[in-house]
């Protein structure tokens, strides 16, 4: 009878440590938000602007992770950061993409040459129109055109067309104050259906009154820039002042659908003009570099899937990947592409990650952010206005793409063939 007793008190003890090394399992719940800044500042702003009615925002309760009483750290004073320009806002307009390279590449200026830069992301945002729409022309429009493109959309027309400060080409008419671009792409989109419908294939006309749609809703981009009493054209500004090389920037992906160690395309219709200049490498090479990047002084350019459960971006400003998800154990290439392929992972949104922080053997990201999620709360009462706190396992799942200096890749370039 003892020895039973004995079995049972054993067989109660194996049964509390199994459970008590079970995974903690994370909570989610329907959240119903008030309004956000995107609906009380930019879309207000914007509404006045145009003279519009501010329509009444839907109430929507999306399913998201429950992090309260989860240690999120979510305190900007506990990162090591880099420096970078403070965030400002794309407002109403599908350009996250300038956004994030604008400021990484602003970064990757001071860290080389020690200057402090706030440059044009409409600049970019312009000719980009225009470079898509030669291509537009060149494929007699066979071709996805949207406002989104991909971080390497930058330095490609930084290369062509060089870039100006901020203070030269806002991109803004006088009393805007949130860019909004609707109207002005649903211009665009209405001239090109009529040149493909029209078989209007003059490359001439088709920039030039692209040129004059975005000439009267962004203003015009200027030729020439002066510094120091000395007038320069944006490439001279490029080339002489910020002294930056396009060419130095490598972009790195992280898919099965590739061959690893090879330069591929990233199969998504942001990458209009099917860029096959991406770096493939398994996904712990891929989050080595990243690691690598931001704990040797680098900053990185990120981009991925922002419309998850694990991602609060009005609460807590955090992203994280739920266990009901999968737990981060578990993520490895397969679990990456299984969400890519099936549509779950999606090309949503380009980020600039500006520093780190070690908690518990674990990596935490600081993001500085464009969109309005990450303002929701006004400057005044969100000590972390523009920016996210991303744990490594959502970075490690959800995050497809980086774009970082050559330096960190020089012990991996060795290995593409």
């Amino acid at each position: 009878m003892k020895r039973f007793n004995s079995l049972i008190i054993i067989i109660l003890i194996a049964g509390y440590y199994l459970h008590a090394q079970q995974p903690k399992s994370d909570k989610a719940l329907f959240k119903v938000y008030k309004e956000s800044y995107y609906d009380k500042y930019i879309m207000t702003g914007i509404n006045e602007y145009e003279q519009k009615v501010t329509a009444t925002p839907p109430k929507k309760g999306p399913f998201k992770v429950d992090l309260t009483g989860m240690d999120i750290p979510n305190d900007r004073s506990l990162y090591t950061t880099y420096w970078h320009n403070e965030p400002i806002s794309q407002g109403s307009t599908n350009t996250c993409w300038s956004f994030s390279a604008t400021s990484y590449l602003e970064s990757e200026i001071f860290r080389l040459t020690k200057q402090k830069v706030k440059l044009s992301e409409m600049y970019v945002v312009y000719y980009e129109y225009v470079e898509r729409a030669k291509y537009y022309v060149d494929k007699r429009g066979n071709m996805s055109f949207g406002e989104g493109s991909e971080g390497n959309a930058v330095t490609k027309i930084w290369r062509k067309y060089g870039i100006v400060p901020y203070n030269d080409y806002s991109g803004f008419l006088p009393g805007q104050t949130y860019y909004s671009h609707e109207k002005m792409f649903s211009e665009i989109q209405g001239f090109l259906k009529n040149v493909k419908d029209n078989n209007l294939w003059n490359e001439e006309y088709v920039v030039s009154t692209i040129k004059d749609i975005l000439n009267h809703y962004m203003g015009i981009p200027p030729q020439k820039v002066v510094v120091d009493g000395k007038e320069l054209t944006p490439l001279q500004y490029l080339n002489n002042v910020l002294k930056l090389n396009p060419d130095d920037f490598i972009d790195v992906l992280s898919y099965l659908q590739q061959p690893f160690w090879k330069k591929v395309e990233y199969e998504v219709p942001d990458n209009w003009w099917h860029s096959n200049d991406y770096y493939n490498v398994p996904l712990e090479d891929y989050m080595a570099i990243i690691k690598k990047a931001v704990k040797q002084g680098f900053t990185v350019l990120i981009g991925g899937d922002v419309s998850e459960s694990g991602f609060d971006a009005r609460d807590f400003q955090a992203a994280i990947v739920p266990t009901y998800d999968i737990p981060p154990a578990y993520i490895d290439d397969n679990a990456r592409q299984f969400r890519f392929s099936n549509g779950s992972t999606t090309d949503d949104h380009g980020m600039h990650i500006v520093g780190y922080y070690e908690k518990n053997g674990v990596t935490w990201f600081l993001v500085k952010d464009s969109g309005a999620g990450s303002r929701t709360g006004g400057k005044e009462q969100n000590r972390n206005f523009g920016y996210y706190f991303f744990r490594e396992d959502f970075v490690k799942l959800k995050m497809m793409d980086c774009m970082v200096h050559k330096d960190v890749m020089k012990d991996y370039l060795q290995k593409f063939k």
